[in-house]
């Protein structure tokens, strides 16, 4: 049992926590999925990821949507890109933004659902 007990805690139920260790992914990716959900933690790129939901757009058309700076827009879609939740098609001078794949509209939209069930339950 001592490689499951790393501290000096009592387990009570052995069979259910071997269950567990063994279904747990790998500290590494767990890092990683927690860095991804840092990324959206910032309501400026959840208000891009929306806006990208339905089109992709170009940072002055984001800028103009979100009655913020060009500068804070890309700022934002550089984070965004360095952790492929976005990509890049460039048309001439312009470059325009969409997402990676249909996943991140996937996990935001459940987010958006579980989030509209807390305000329904205050109702």
């Amino acid at each position: 049992m001592s490689e499951i007990a790393t501290h000096k805690n009592v387990i009570l139920h052995e069979e259910i926590v071997r269950r567990v260790v063994e279904k747990l992914p790998a500290d590494e990716t767990l890092y990683h999925l927690a860095d991804f959900f840092k990324l959206l933690g910032d309501t400026t790129r959840i208000k891009i990821l929306h806006a990208l939901f339905i089109s992709e757009m170009c940072v002055q058309d984001i800028a103009s949507l979100l009655s913020v700076s060009r500068s804070a827009v890309s700022h934002q879609l550089r984070i965004l890109r360095q952790a492929d939740i976005v990509r890049t098609r460039r048309v001439g001078k312009t470059v325009f933004y969409r997402l990676s794949d249909d996943h991140i509209e996937a996990i935001v939209n459940q987010g958006l659902v579980h989030t509209n069930e807390g305000t329904r339950d205050e109702q």
